[in-house]
C-alpha cells in the first residue's frame, strides 16, 4: 500500500504546495487611497452640513454687532373739535436706542467665538471622514488579501480531493482520506464565501463615506506589512497640540470670560432718544386784535434712561460665572477623556502590533516549517496526507490571523494619528451660536 502512495504521491504534492507568505503577491494597481479621501471630502454630506454651521455661525457673528435700527413714528395728540384747542398736533418722530459701554462689540465678540468653535468642530467632521475612509481602505485591503488566500486553499482542496478520488478508486488511498479531503474541502469554500460578504460589507460601507453608490469592489493598492510603529507619548502630545475638541474646549473658555463681561456691562443703560417735528393747529396764537392763529411748527424730543435698581442683570452674571469655571473644567476634562481613550486605543494598537511581529518572525515560519515536513514525511510514506492536510490548514489559518492582527494595526493607528476622531457619515455636534450649557443669553 505505501508503494502505491508513493507513486500518486507528486500530483498530490502539487496539490498541497502553498506558499509561505500570504502577502507576498501585490495586488494590482487601481484604487489607491487618495482617490477615495477625494471623493469623500468632496462628497460626503457632513462635510457640506458642517460647511453650512460655520455659514450660519459667521452670519450669527454679524448679526450680533448690527446696531439697532431706528423707529419712526406719526404723532397725532389734542386732536378736538373746540373753539381754539381745535385740530390737534400733527407730525412725525423718531426714535433711537443708544447702545452704551460696547455692547455691541462684546457681543460680537461672543458670537465670533462661536464661529471659531463651529470651525473647529468642521475641522474635527473632515478629519472623521478621512478617518473612516482610511480605516475601511485597510479592512478592504485586507478582505483582499484574505479573499486570495482562501481562493487559493480552495483550489488546492479541490485538487486534493480530485487526487485522493482518484487514489480511492485504484485502490491506493483509505475512504476516510477521501472523506477528509472532501469535508475540508467545503470547509473551505463556507470559509472563502465568508470573505466576500465580507468584503461586500467593506465595499458597501466605503461606498456610503464617499457617497457613491456605484462603488464597486475592484483592486486596491498598499502594502499591509508596512505597518506604522507609535509611541504613545508622542501620539498623545500631537493630540493634545491639534486636538478640535481641546482647541474648541480652550476657545470656550475665551468665549465663557467674553460673555461674563458682556453680563456685567447690561449694568450700564442704553440710551433712548426721541425727537421729531410736528404741526400745532391750536389757535393760541394772538395777533393785536386780530384772529387767533395756529401755533404751527415746533420741535419735541425726549432722552431717557432705565435705571438698573431692581434688576441688575445679578442673575446672568452669576449664571455667566458659572460659564466661565465649566468651560475651564471642561478643558481639563477634554483632557481626561482624550488620555483614556488613547489608553484603550493604544493598548488594542500596542497587543495587535505584538501579535503580527509575532505571526511574522515566529510563529508563521515555523508553522509554513512544519507543513514542510510534513509534506517531506508523506514524500517518504512517513506520515499519513490527513498529517499534511491538518498542517495545510493550520497554516492558512495563522495567515488569516496575521491579516486580521495587521488590519487592527492599521485601523488602531489610523484613530490614534486621526486624532482619536471616529464617524464617517455621523455630523458632530455643532455649537451653532448655542451657549455653554449653564450660560445665560448676553447678547440682545
Amino acid at each position: 500500500m505505501r508503494q502505491r502512495h508513493y507513486l500518486y504521491a507528486p500530483a498530490l504534492l502539487a496539490a498541497l504546495t502553498v506558499t509561505g507568505s500570504v502577502l507576498a503577491q501585490t495586488p494590482p494597481r487601481v484604487v489607491t487611497l487618495q482617490v477615495l479621501e477625494r471623493m469623500a471630502l468632496d462628497r460626503n454630506p457632513t462635510i457640506g452640513q458642517a460647511k453650512a454651521d460655520v455659514d450660519a455661525a459667521s452670519g450669527f457673528a454679524k448679526q450680533a454687532g448690527l446696531y439697532p435700527n431706528p423707529i419712526l413714528s406719526a404723532v397725532g395728540e389734542e386732536v378736538s373739535a373746540g373753539p381754539i384747542i381745535r385740530g390737534g398736533e400733527f407730525g412725525g418722530g423718531f426714535q433711537q436706542k443708544i447702545v452704551t459701554a460696547g455692547k455691541l462689540g462684546l457681543s460680537r465678540k461672543v458670537a465670533e467665538q462661536d464661529r471659531s468653535i463651529t470651525e473647529e468642530a468642521a475641522k474635527g467632521q473632515r478629519q472623521r471622514v478621512l478617518n473612516a475612509v482610511r480605516s475601511l481602505y485597510y479592512q478592504a485591503l485586507s478582505d483582499q488579501y484574505r479573499i486570495r488566500v482562501r481562493t487559493n486553499l480552495a483550489n488546492l482542496a479541490q485538487e486534493a480531493v480530485r487526487i485522493s478520488g482518484e487514489l480511492a478508486n485504484v485502490g491506493q488511498a483509505d475512504q476516510p482520506d477521501l472523506l477528509a479531503a472532501e469535508v475540508e474541502a467545503q470547509r473551505i469554500q463556507m470559509d472563502l464565501t465568508d470573505a466576500l460578504n465580507r468584503r461586500e460589507r467593506t465595499w458597501r460601507q466605503l461606498a456610503a463615506v464617499v457617497n457613491d453608490p456605484t462603488l464597486r469592489p475592484t483592486a486596491l493598492e498598499g502594502d499591509l506589512e508596512m505597518a506604522p510603529r507609535l509611541d504613545v507619548d508622542q501620539a498623545l502630545e500631537a493630540i493634545y497640540a491639534e486636538s478640535p475638541q481641546l482647541r474648541a474646549a480652550g476657545i470656550g473658555v475665551t468665549r465663557s470670560e467674553t460673555a461674563l463681561a458682556r453680563a456685567r456691562k447690561e449694568l450700564i443703560p442704553d440710551l433712548i432718544v426721541s425727537g421729531g417735528v410736528r404741526y400745532n393747529r391750536e389757535l393760541l396764537e394772538v395777533t393785536g386784535s386780530g384772529p387767533r392763529r395756529p401755533v404751527g411748527l415746533e420741535g419735541f424730543f425726549d432722552i431717557g434712561i432705565q435705571i438698573p435698581i431692581f434688576n441688575r442683570n445679578q442673575g446672568n452674571i452669576a449664571v455667566t460665572r458659572a460659564g466661565v469655571e465649566r468651560a475651564k473644567l471642561e478643558v481639563d476634562r477634554t483632557k481626561l477623556a482624550l488620555r483614556s481613550r488613547l489608553a484603550e486605543v493604544y493598548n488594542e494598537y500596542r497587543t495587535a502590533l505584538m501579535r503580527a511581529d509575532r505571526y511574522r518572525e515566529n510563529v508563521l515560519p515555523k508553522a509554513q516549517k512544519a507543513y514542510e515536513l510534513y509534506l517531506n514525511n508523506f514524500r517518504q510514506m512517513a506520515a499519513a496526507y490527513p498529517q499534511a492536510l491538518i498542517a495545510q490548514r493550520n497554516l492558512f489559518q495563522l495567515q488569516d490571523a496575521y491579516v486580521d492582527a495587521l488590519t487592527s494595526v492599521w485601523q488602531r493607528s489610523i484613530e490614534i494619528q486621526g486624532l482619536l476622531l471616529t464617524g464617517g457619515v455621523e455630523l458632530s455636534g455643532s455649537n451653532l451660536s448655542q451657549k455653554q450649557s449653564g450660560e445665560a443669553d448676553a447678547i440682545p
